[in-house]
């Protein structure tokens, strides 16, 4: 297992300076003028993802989950502030500073908070009995978040759009269903831990949302621009507030953090990287298209541990991951 982790890890290594080259350097520069970017911009948020929750995968381990998360948020300020300081120096011209608004504010720290907060009923899942009904009916998010998105944003899928999510959903629920014996029980279905999931579905898609409104309300010069003060404003406030509740909830407080620095400044350059651009997508298209192609994440990130652990795909994961495919297909070229 060490050597399958130390093999993760250094993968992880390489694949990150390669993917922070290509943020920091090209994009801001090169891929400025075209509305259908949100799609190459997705796929780079969900690589970046991959490596690194690879990267936090260890330190959950090593640190626990609350502080592993904290070390996302924490150690990917810097790099999402050279972020945005790039982007004022580097043109000849610096672009004029956005127009926050009381709007902003909110939809922002609504974001920032319901992120948080998914992780926290994801502990609580973890917890109870039956926690891989959890797992499942939290993939439900992306359904979630073309229901609030039509709520409160006022973005209705195309028909196309919805039936991709549909089969993406459908695709990711058949990769991640429960053992047989959870599967068959009514009672594990209709558990805490079940509610939990469901929860944290739904604050990821709150979250998605309130990221998705502050990028319209701050309508940026350019969706770099609203990515780049999206993640340095939100990363700030989950800072302040998890890293507090680690540091008077936990018995040693914030200081593993800091002894943990190799690994978190890999797991904080690639969560800045993911979220960098995850927040630019937001601000090219909406919440529900860009979280879908995002699901491919999750093929991403099977398909790296199968061949980590040499494992091989059973029927139901061959299926579930085609359907994944087509769904992503789909919202691509309803996006194009």
């Amino acid at each position: 297992m060490c050597g399958a982790q130390s093999l993760s890890i250094g993968y992880a290594a390489r694949t990150a300076v390669v993917l922070v080259y290509l943020l920091f350097c090209f994009m801001p520069l090169f891929l400025q003028e075209f509305a259908w970017l949100w799609v190459p911009v997705t796929l780079f948020a969900a690589v970046a993802q991959t490596v690194r929750n690879t990267a936090q995968r260890s330190l959950t381990q090593q640190l626990g989950t609350l502080s592993a998360t904290l070390v996302r948020f924490l150690y990917g300020l810097p790099f999402a502030a050279v972020f945005l300081w790039l982007l004022y120096v580097l043109p000849e011209q610096a672009p004029a500073m956005p127009n926050f608004s009381l709007a902003y504010a909110g939809w922002i720290s609504l974001g920032a908070f319901f992120q948080v907060a998914a992780t926290a009923a994801l502990l609580l899942a973890m917890k109870e009995r039956n926690f891989a009904v959890a797992v499942t009916l939290s993939k439900t998010e992306i359904l979630q978040v073309a229901l609030f998105g039509a709520l409160f944003l006022q973005e209705l899928p195309t028909a196309l759009a919805l039936a991709a999510m549909v089969i993406a959903t459908v695709g990711v629920l058949l990769l991640s269903l429960p053992p047989r014996g959870q599967l068959l029980s009514l009672q594990a279905w209709l558990s805490k831990s079940a509610l939990y999931g469901l929860i944290c579905g739904a604050c990821f898609a709150v979250a998605v949302i309130g990221f998705r409104g502050a990028a319209l309300a701050l309508n940026a010069q350019s969706p770099w621009l609203s990515g780049g003060w999206g993640v340095l404003i939100a990363q700030t406030l989950q800072s302040i507030f998890l890293g507090a509740w680690v540091a008077f909830k936990t018995p040693q407080g914030i200081l593993p953090i800091f002894r943990a620095w190799r690994v978190s400044l890999l797991a904080g350059s690639m969560g800045a990287a993911a979220s960098l651009a995850w927040f630019s997508a937001y601000a090219m298209q909406s919440a529900a298209a860009v979280r879908t192609l995002g699901m491919v994440e999750v093929v991403f990130s099977y398909l790296v541990s199968r061949r980590i652990l040499s494992e091989n795909l059973n029927t139901a994961e061959k299926l579930g991951m085609a359907l994944m495919v087509l769904g992503l297909v789909l919202i691509c070229l309803q996006g194009l």
